[in-house]
């Protein structure tokens, strides 16, 4: 999407909010939710715009107050108005705490901005308490509004939080007929390059990845993050195998000191092996906050049977392959009725999107109605 560049001529939008809850949706989905923030004059023209772009990244706020400050420099009517005089308004609420970053709640109390305006309250432990600091300090704040689209960015996110579990993210690669291997069992590369780079930029921001005895049979993955170039990143995901074959003499996953191996087909037995793990994982903090599932179909298939995915990247080449190894086994589903049904998810870049040839899908889990 293309968002107005900071000006203070522009017209001042009807709800502030929705402006950031459109700029959160550019961000990725994980560990932290997505934010968006806007800051606007007394006169309700829009200054500046921001929004939280991963984990480790600076928050919505801090984003958007770079952008302000970068509006002051080239811009002198911009400069001319006073900080006081300004609104912050965030999708969620400012955080107080110093995490991989440092307390939105400081960041805005130093840029000097005369209120704040939040959507959606983040008062659960240490990652609350922004507004209350931000109030005792002079800074008119205003909030939760109940704005509904800012709600919705986190429904997910709170959901995860609220259950002790990391984000779960799963990635399909599957051929137009829905196959993940011809029927001779071979699949690399069912997807091309360019669907190939999309997987590892989420393998550089993911805790964990999880695959099945089978795939390491089959395939003998690395399970490594690697750049453009295919250079090995500095940050690297810990390995994880689920199900109760040994790993084959010589695999590459066998020779890994941080590789954990649960031998189990369900998916909860995973996740109390991550939560057991001592810290701290690869981007920090005491419990992974972002799990990626690999496959083959039978671990995907475990893992969306039993509701633990909350989002799914599908890449589907223009290939069929008739006979062969479907790309998700073991639902249990046996009429249309009870089907999986998925939504599409527009953060991220949209939902559906070219990469080579390969179409791209972001998916959402949704209820029956």
């Amino acid at each position: 999407m293309s968002l107005p560049q900071p000006c203070p001529t522009t017209s001042p939008p009807a709800e502030p909010l929705d402006l950031a809850a459109a700029a959160a949706l550019e961000g990725v989905r994980g560990a932290n939710p997505l934010v968006g923030a806007v800051i606007t004059g007394p006169e309700g023209y829009v200054l500046a715009v921001g929004r939280h772009r991963g984990r480790g990244t600076a928050h919505a706020e801090v984003d958007a107050i770079a952008a302000w400050h970068a509006a002051r420099a080239q811009d002198p009517a911009v400069a001319a108005i006073d900080a006081a005089d300004c609104t912050l308004h965030v999708t969620l609420e400012p955080c107080d705490h110093t995490g991989t970053t440092g307390p939105c709640s400081q960041a805005i109390l130093d840029a000097g901005l005369g209120a704040v305006r939040y959507a959606v309250a983040d008062a659960t432990g240490a990652e609350g308490g922004g507004a209350a600091r931000l109030t005792r300090h002079g800074v008119r704040v205003t909030g939760p509004t109940g704005h509904a689209a800012s709600a919705a960015l986190t429904q997910r996110w709170r959901h995860v939080r609220d259950a002790g579990r990391p984000w779960v993210t799963a990635h399909l690669a599957q051929s137009l007929d829905g196959q993940a291997a011809a029927d001779d069992g071979t699949s690399q590369w069912i997807t091309g390059p360019a669907s190939r780079a999309h997987a590892h930029e989420v393998r550089a921001r993911v805790d964990a990845i999880v695959v099945g005895t089978g795939t390491v049979t089959a395939d003998d993955p690395r399970l490594t993050a690697r750049d453009a170039a295919g250079a090995d990143l500095t940050v690297q995901p810990v390995p994880v195998v689920q199900g109760y074959r040994d790993l084959p003499a010589g695999a590459a996953l066998a020779d890994r000191a941080d590789l954990i191996h649960v031998r189990s087909h369900d998916p909860h037995a995973v996740l109390a092996a991550l939560a057991a793990r001592p810290g701290p994982w690869p981007h920090g903090g005491s419990r992974p906050g972002h799990v990626l599932i690999e496959g083959g179909p039978h671990v995907l298939g475990a893992w969306l049977a039993a509701g633990l995915v909350d989002e799914m990247f599908a890449y589907t080449a223009p290939l069929l392959l008739g006979a062969g190894l479907p790309a998700v086994a073991g639902l249990p589903v046996g009429t249309l009725a009870d089907g999986l049904r998925w939504a599409l998810d527009p953060s991220e870049g949209g939902p559906v999107r070219l990469l080579g040839e390969d179409v791209l899908t972001h998916l959402a889990p949704t209820t029956k109605d």
